[in-house]
This record gives C-alpha cells, structure tokens and sequence, in this order.
C-alpha cells in the first residue's frame, strides 16, 4: 500500500487538470453531457496520459494538496482562455439579432445554462460542427496533452510573466470583440440601410405603418444576407479556431514562465 500511493499521486495530480480542463473548455463542457460520462471520459483519458508521464512520484503531504489545487487552476484558465476566443461566435450574433430585432427572443445556452441570443446560438451550434468535422476536438486534447511540456506537474507555482500574461489576455479578450464585429458586419451594416431606408419610407408616405412592415422586412433581408455570407463567415470562424489554439499554446507559455 505505502508503494502504492505514490504511484498513484501522479495520477491524482493528472486527474485534476484534465477533469478541470473538461469544466470550461468549448464542447467538452456542455451541459447536456451527462456529467458521469464527461468524469469518465476525463479518467480514461488521464489514464491514458499516465503512461506517458516520465515523472517522478509525489510524497503525499501538505505540498501535494497544494500541487493539486495548481492542476485544477491550470486547467480552469486554458479553458476559460479558449472559451473566451469562441465566445466571439455568440457576441456576433448578439450583435444580429439585436439589429433584426431578435434580442427579445433568447435560448438557453447549453453549455453555460444561461440564456444567449437565437442567431448567436446557432452560429454556435454550426461552428461546433465545423469544429468536428476538422477534428478541431483532437487538437484540443492535444493542447491539455501537451500542457505538461509548458507547465510541469512538479512546478509548484503558476508564473504569470510579470504580468505579461494578464496583458495577453487583455489583448486576447480584443481580439475577440473586433472578430465578433467583423462577423456581424455584413448583417448590421445591410440593415442599417434597411433602417435608413424605411426612415426614408416613413417620411415620403406617412400612411405607411413602418413598424408593422419594417420587421418583417428586417428579418428577411437578414436571412437573405446570413445565406449568402455563411460560407464568409464559416471561414472566420475557421480562423478563430486556429486563434483559439495559438491563444491556449502562449497562455500554457507563459504560466510554464518562459
């Protein structure tokens, strides 16, 4: 048993990563996943990188607990960090339905279990399938698998670069807002001369009622703009996959301290 237990406190400390990681990371977090199944899965693939972990065992004392706290850490902000970028996808078509007049309709997101906006969870649903079919969700394990070369399990302290790393973030979280801009931008600004021309509407025949005609024309010309810049912003969301992944490999870099 007192053999035993080492062997088993690398295991531990591999466990809580991984299973913190699957807490905020983009399609491993959905709440419709049954949470035995995501536990499970976290095991087995814990299990499956514990034979590939060229580490020393751990005494289990009061350092250990706090080794594990560090894992667990380590794991909540790769996946927040790459949760953050993909939240562009949702803030874009925040932005849409604000402009055709969906706002007053939510969803309830199942991956936070908040309410999100109707295009915005769509988008989303559509970019994770773009995610599967690419085997974005094989490079995402490869990113947690890989964490361990960045941040060693035997670091006992997360570096944050002199604040380096809150400043990346910073400009992360930018980024983000100026790729969720240029998503919705086909849509609001065709709308906006929507809404200029049905000001202009209003003004030439007052016996027009523009609020009642001017939402269904809204939102048909939304749809109509969405079905031709689909494949556009497909491709946007293409590269904020990829943004998504170099975002995880710098923050990994800097929290290792390099």
């Amino acid at each position: 048993m007192e053999d035993l237990l080492p062997k088993i406190s690398v295991f531990i400390l591999i466990v809580a990563r991984v299973s913190a990681f699957f807490v905020t990371m983009p399609f491993f977090s959905y709440r419709t996943i049954p949470a035995m199944h995501r536990l499970g899965f976290a095991l087995v693939l814990s299990w499956t990188m514990y034979y590939t972990m060229d580490v020393a065992a751990f005494e289990i004392n009061g350092e250990f607990f706090l080794l594990i706290i560090k894992e667990a850490l380590v794991g909540l902000l790769i996946g927040f960090v790459a949760y953050m970028i993909v939240a562009a996808i949702q803030i874009a078509g925040g932005f849409i339905d604000f402009q055709m007049g969906f706002a007053i309709a939510n969803v309830i997101d199942p991956q936070t279990g908040t309410q999100s906006p109707l295009m915005g969870q769509y988008l989303y649903m559509m970019s994770l399938l773009l995610l599967l079919s690419l085997n974005g969700h094989h490079l995402i394990l490869d990113g947690i698998f890989y964490s361990y070369q960045f941040i060693p399990m035997e670091q006992a302290f997360i570096s944050f670069g002199d604040g380096q790393m809150l400043d990346y973030i910073a400009k992360a979280f930018n980024s983000m807002f100026i790729i969720a801009f240029q998503m919705a931008m086909p849509v609001v600004a065709t709308l906006f001369l929507v809404d200029v021309a049905l000001g202009i509407v209003a003004r030439t025949v007052p016996q027009l009622n523009i609020f009642v005609v001017g939402f269904p024309i809204k939102i048909a010309v939304s749809f109509i703009v969405l079905f031709v810049v689909m494949g556009v912003i497909l491709t946007v969301v293409q590269q904020l996959f990829e943004m998504m992944l170099y975002t995880m490999r710098d923050v990994m870099t800097l929290m290792g301290g390099a």
